[in-house]
């Protein structure tokens, strides 16, 4: 740039401070402004007199000429706007490591937002993509407890005695199943059966087939989209034959997309109820295999009316005696993800509490990082004070210059949001697998998802630009110019310490939450179950018992061996039981087992009287029993030894206990321990449980697949560790610390980022004062002191305010289970220990760096 000749007037010596401090562009529009004024008021040529040319050639780009020679307007949005943009990225360019800091945890903020919204608006969503959702229940029981599904029974008695129903479709879940593909076997869990109406309830898109048919006639499959890809490649499946559990062969007749994450379904194969049509609706009303019945009602038909004819309905086509223990309920589709009243389902449910808790998490984490924005902002703005001084000198107008700060801001934001896209495609995947959801980026670009990003955009904008702007803008001339704006002056010191208090109280909330569940989990998994669990492997006993037997007790890596109808933490089998002599005359749902002699061993059950479980040669008249202390408590007995030898009826039959064991965890600990007994009958023998030496676990994995294989050839070999198995009861749990896990270490991480800004920022402001500290014979501890006193504070003031409100509330989610942590004040304190410990390794490293600095080059550099 040319320098200025003979500036005589204030407008060129204004132009040459500009000129030389590189910031001509930054004040080009504001120049023109009050040149523009001045025109109106004095005329175009004394106001170029007085300004002289310089001025005038520099404020330039700024006019437009009209035919009549007048300078008119200026396109003020579009250009101003773009000169925001360019005073932005200097200002950027010249401050690089506050720019980093503010936009790295605008970039984490918005990227985190915006996955938790993904995922909140997920689950708000379930099954409300369907047309008839609103008018379409599943039939479900209400007995001594809530059961999802119901006989097969019910659904064409219901089509019988309810014609004015819109539709009525019968789903069943089959768990776990062996389909075969030419010669290939494979092992599958996303196995159901579905009627012809189930098309015309649920809203799934086809890509093959023809779906008003393709369930109507017997032994067809449809497959979803992933299963016909892994099954037949590129190939069309449609007329190809699959076969199931070497029982039917069915043939492809539709295929559809794979289900969208939002459902309540999980199936890959659906195959036609008509294969199973004869024998399914045999079934008596108390014959419940996991099927699911779903009614569609007219509009304007009242479900609670239709719900309140189901009595009558029962006692109708099964009798009175049913009608009074059981209840027909009719459960909203679109509630039946949040319903925490049924515990069997197939897709986990999710408490709308714990959907609303991770939507708090992100409103915490966009504050977070709008927190440490407005910290910088208002701590530059003593840098900045001079220039705005200048500028209001020069007559901008206070509504500029907040213009000017929100369009920096903007800018800012703009940036964070493209690095937060990129980083988003990294987070799905991650939180894909951490939570056990399906989501896609492809989201991001549905309207409404648009929509809510750019609200968070807008409202990002605002929280982190406005009062910084207003701050700045509101600085007095003289005083700026002067340089006597201070932090005390622009209320900086106490708005800081404001707002990191507020990070302070997020972080430990969301630490502290974190402890919480990570010790529930704990205690999900390994605090008191009641038996053992490590290296045991179970699997079907399948045919040829008493040979499978004796090849497992050769093997020297099978430590024992147990026979049973099921695992201790394996339900299958329910029961009502009464003891009149006991006043127990209502039937009380009571868990079954048929174990051997070597089941209580094996899991080490701890027998609190009477004798174990032995083997017993033909039948008993009174089957010989041992029960667990819940039953006992039924019977009004506290003492074991006393119930020994006391008769009870179960499953119908008469039995006599002969031992008591100490409650085990059989069902998840969502709910109390029930009643559960014991008994030998080797007919109902189904399940092989193994105890393996864990340093011969692969080898004797592989030798008992091959023993069992051999004796059955048709069948596929699957096994389940029991820990495993039992892991699975706690999914949901899993998912809810993960996201704490994943969500904390994000908002840990833009907390630490404002923090080191903050602490940089007053190390440069505070450079003289350390350099005479250190000329004064101050130590480096002291120095450092000097920084972390003024934060570390703050850390227990956040402590006070964090703890008792995560303790109400996560008090409140720990009474969802049956059995739970007590909240002490360890987890807190622990919680505290480690937010002193971010907190000082981040003001250490900036502090320490500050106090090695040689003081000469301190005081040199003021």
């Amino acid at each position: 740039m040319e320098p200025i000749p003979n500036p005589p007037r204030w407008a060129d010596r204004l132009l040459e401070y500009f000129v030389s401090d590189h910031l001509l562009e930054d004040v080009q529009g504001d120049l023109y402004e009050i040149y523009q004024r001045r025109a109106k008021m004095v005329g175009i040529a004394k106001a170029r007199r007085e300004y002289g040319w310089n001025v005038i050639r520099y404020i330039n780009p700024f006019f437009r000429k009209q035919k009549s020679g007048h300078y008119t307007q200026p396109l003020f949005s579009a250009t101003m706007i773009r000169n925001y943009v360019k005073i932005a990225v200097r200002g950027l360019l010249r401050h690089k490591s506050y720019a980093f800091i503010n936009i790295a945890g605008l970039a984490l903020g918005l990227a985190a937002t915006i996955v938790i919204l993904l995922i909140v608006r997920n689950e708000l969503t379930y099954d409300s993509f369907h047309a008839k959702a609103d008018r379409t229940y599943r039939v479900t029981v209400r007995a001594l407890d809530y059961n999802p599904s119901v006989s097969f029974a019910i659904a064409p008695a219901l089509r019988n005695d309810f014609p004015e129903a819109e539709n009525i479709s019968q789903f069943w879940h089959w768990q776990e199943g062996m389909i075969k593909i030419g010669s290939e076997r494979y092992s599958e869990k996303a196995l159901a059966f579905a009627d012809d109406q189930f098309v015309q309830v649920f809203n799934f898109n086809w890509l093959e087939g023809n779906p008003k048919t393709a369930l109507q006639s017997p032994n067809s499959i449809v497959l979803t989209e992933s299963a016909a890809q892994k099954y037949f490649g590129k190939e069309n499946p449609i007329g190809k034959t699959i076969q199931l559990e070497n029982r039917w062969d069915l043939r492809v007749t539709g295929v559809m997309k794979d289900l969208p994450s939002n459902t309540h379904f999980s199936f890959r194969f659906l195959i036609s109820w008509a294969t199973i049509q004869k024998d399914a609706e045999k079934s008596p009303f108390w014959n419940i295999q996991g099927g699911f019945t779903y009614v569609t009602l007219p509009e304007k038909v009242s479900a609670q009316k239709v719900e309140a004819l189901l009595p009558a309905f029962v006692d109708k086509n099964w009798g009175k005696d049913i009608a009074k223990e059981a209840r027909l309920l009719l459960q909203p589709l679109q509630e039946i993800h949040y319903d925490k009243r049924y515990m069997t389902h197939v897709v986990k449910t999710r408490t709308k509490e714990s959907i609303y808790g991770l939507l708090g998490v992100a409103v915490f984490i966009i504050l977070s990082a709008c927190i440490n924005f407005v910290n910088l902002a208002t701590a530059q703005a003593i840098r900045r004070a001079k220039e705005v001084g200048v500028r209001k000198t020069m007559g901008a107008y206070r509504r500029q210059l907040i213009g000017q700060m929100l369009g920096e801001t903007s800018t800012l934001v703009f940036i964070a949001v493209m690095i937060a896209m990129v980083l988003i495609s990294f987070f799905i995947p991650v939180s894909e697998t951490l939570l056990d959801i399906r989501l896609s980026s492809a989201q991001i670009m549905e309207p409404d998802v648009l929509g809510i990003i750019a609200g968070i955009v807008l409202l990002t904008i605002l929280l982190a630009g406005l009062y910084p702007a207003l701050i700045q803008s509101g600085f007095e001339p003289v005083q700026a110019l002067k340089s006597k704006i201070t932090d005390q002056s622009v209320g900086g010191v106490g708005l800081r310490k404001g707002l990191v208090v507020i990070q302070f109280v997020i972080t430990q909330a969301i630490i502290i939450a974190t402890l919480i569940v990570a010790s529930q989990m704990d205690f999900f998994l390994n605090q008191d179950l009641g038996f053992t669990k490590d290296a045991v492997i179970s699997f079907p006993v399948g045919e040829k018992r008493e040979v499978l037997l004796q090849k497992l007790a050769t093997k020297p890596g099978v430590q024992q061996i147990s026979l049973a109808s099921a695992g201790p933490a394996y339900n299958s089998s329910f029961a009502p039981f009464i003891a009149p002599e006991f006043g127990v005359t209502e039937n009380q749902v009571t868990e079954l087992k048929r174990i051997d002699e070597n089941y209580m061993d094996m899991f080490q059950l701890k027998l609190l009287a009477g004798e174990p479980i032995r083997k017993v040669n033909g039948e008993d008249s009174i089957k010989r029993i041992v029960v667990n202390q819940a039953l006992i408590r039924k019977l009004g007995i506290s003492d074991p030894q006393n119930a020994i030898g006391k008769r009870i009826r179960g499953a119908g039959d008469p039995c006599v206990i002969i031992g008591v064991v100490k409650d085990f965890q059989s069902e998840s600990k969502h709910a109390l321990i029930r009643p559960c007994i014991l008994s030998y009958d080797p007919k109902k023998f189904w399940q092989a449980n193994v105890k393996l030496r864990p340093e011969q676990m692969h080898e004797t994995l592989t030798s008992i697949e091959a023993d069992w294989t051999a004796l059955n050839p048709e069948s596929l070999f699957t096994y389940e560790f029991l820990d495993e198995h039992i892991a699975k009861k706690y999914a949901q749990e899993q998912n809810v610390y993960n996201a704490f896990r994943l969500f904390a270490t994000i908002a840990i991480l833009i907390g630490c980022l404002g923090l080191y800004g903050l602490v940089s920022l007053m190390t440069v402001q505070k450079t003289k004062e350390v350099g005479i500290r250190k000329v004064l014979g101050a130590s480096v501890s002291s120095i450092v002191l000097l920084f972390s006193r003024q934060f570390i504070w703050l850390v227990f003031i956040a402590f006070a305010i964090a703890g008792p409100l995560v303790w109400y509330f996560m008090n409140q989610w720990l009474q969802e289970f049956a059995y739970h942590i007590q909240l002490g004040p360890v987890i807190f304190l622990i919680s505290l220990i480690i937010t002193i410990l971010i907190a000082a390794l981040t003001i250490g490293y900036q502090s320490i760096k500050a106090a090695l600095v040689n003081p000469i080059k301190s005081l040199r550099s003021e």
